[in-house]
């Protein structure tokens, strides 16, 4: 089980050791899969370093009328108080798959266009306050002891005190259903935050940022940036940036979101405080098979697509946090005395609260002033760190206690890197891909 860490900023497992969560949006596998090409997925994911999947109990595109690939429905007369259990059993089965391959399901008991009407179309509201209770009970007790995390929402923000009791009333059938043994949290619309809306709520673990689709370079850091200074202190992530290979804005014209892209919402994130991230890939998240309609823009089917280059690399971002003390981390950007520039070029720092360690993203490469007075010891030992191989180049040991400079091994679009600075006296790995 995980929990929320003692400094009120990351995931936890029971005995406190940290919990890293690299997320894929993984959101229709329950409705687009066979259980054998769920397993591909799942396979896939684990081996590129993922720990959780978000994944839609009832889904945005098949909703309540259009059965999952085995023919069942979720919801018997689409009444909340009926789920189908045959439904239910094939989220058991992968389940079943993820558990055994180490991955959680980050679980969105339904998605939020069933909480009141669509922002495009007229369906009516599927859940309320009265019906959302006993279907989250049913979910909490059948997913008691499995490694789930509750998401709530799904694209939609809470703005109407109805749809807010509804969700309310989900979160305490869950909460009733599974004993409260599993974090939870609210998906939001892009560009926000569900700490504008459910921050205060009891049943609210961690805040979830989407920082979505609409602009290249979007400062998904700032929204994170006040997340962490909220209060009460809670952890916060971006559970939905840019998609890799998606439309910038939906519009083809204006290009696609490519790993460098991808690179940049993860470590900006991560390093103005957040405590995990999510990745997602464009033809992978709707599982699109190539010649079907689509309205985001796929162009490659998923199969293909589990192997854009951003999939892969997101399991350095996760290394290389790991690799120093998890639990300590904490973002400052006081470490740049060059400044922090903004859109294509904003640099992030964050470092160890005992300064022990520090890291800087470069998102353009470059040359970086950081004051070193900010990190532990006499010296540190500083390294180019790679976000694209995964991979460091030492560069030399400096003393502290001034500002030093450095430049990147090379400058441009796709040219990110991070410096790594660790106090001398301690040992650090020097990671490899």
């Amino acid at each position: 089980m995980l929990r929320v860490s003692e400094n009120g900023r990351f995931l936890v497992h029971e005995d406190g050791t940290p919990f890293f969560y690299l997320a894929d949006t993984g959101w229709t596998v329950l409705q687009r899969l066979t259980l054998p090409e769920s397993e591909r997925y799942l396979r896939d994911r684990a081996a590129k370093g993922f720990t959780a999947i978000q994944v839609m109990g009832i889904s945005e595109f098949s909703g309540l009328s259009v059965p999952n690939r085995n023919g069942d429905l979720p919801l018997l007369d689409q009444d909340p108080t009926r789920p189908n259990d045959t439904y239910f059993a094939h989220l058991d089965r992968v389940f079943d798959l993820a558990e055994g391959l180490g991955l959680r399901l980050a679980l969105l008991p339904t998605w939020a266009d069933k909480v009141g009407p669509r922002l495009w179309g007229t369906d009516p509201e599927v859940f309320t306050p009265e019906n959302a209770r006993p279907y989250g009970e049913y979910l909490g007790e059948r997913y008691r002891d499995r490694a789930v995390i509750w998401v709530l929402g799904g694209d939609r923000n809470p703005t109407q005190p109805r749809h807010l009791a509804t969700w309310r009333a989900l979160a305490e059938g869950l909460t009733r259903g599974d004993g409260g043994r599993h974090p939870m949290t609210f998906h939001p619309q892009g560009r926000s935050t569900s700490a504008t809306f459910v921050h205060d709520e009891p049943w609210l673990s961690f805040d979830m940022i989407q920082s979505g689709h609409h602009q290249r370079d979007f400062p998904n850091h700032g929204l994170v940036a006040a997340d962490y200074a909220r209060s009460p202190i809670k952890p916060t992530l971006d559970g939905e940036p840019c998609y890799e290979d998606h439309p910038v804005d939906w519009k083809p014209e204006e290009g696609y979101f490519d790993d460098w892209d991808v690179r940049k919402a993860a470590y900006w994130a991560l390093f103005a405080g957040a405590h995990g991230h999510t990745y997602g890939a464009n033809g992978v998240f709707q599982f699109w098979r190539g010649g079907e309609t689509d309205k985001f823009g796929a162009r490659t089917p998923w199969q293909a697509g589990l192997d854009l280059p951003g999939a892969a690399q997101m399991r350095h971002a996760r290394r290389l946090l790991e690799s120093r003390p998890f639990l300590e981390r904490v973002p400052d950007q006081g470490l740049l005395v060059s400044g922090a520039g903004a859109g294509a070029a904003h640099l992030r720092a964050t470092r160890g609260s005992d300064g022990g360690y520090a890291f800087v993203y470069l998102p353009s490469g470059g040359p970086v002033t950081v004051d070193l007075a900010k990190l532990s010891g006499g010296a540190v030992t500083a390294a180019w760190f790679d976000p694209r191989r995964g991979t460091a180049e030492p560069i030399g040991v400096f003393a502290t206690g001034a500002a030093t400079g450095f430049q990147a091994p090379s400058a441009g679009p796709s040219q990110d890197w991070v410096l790594t600075l660790d106090d001398a006296d301690r040992e650090v790995p020097l990671l490899a891909g």
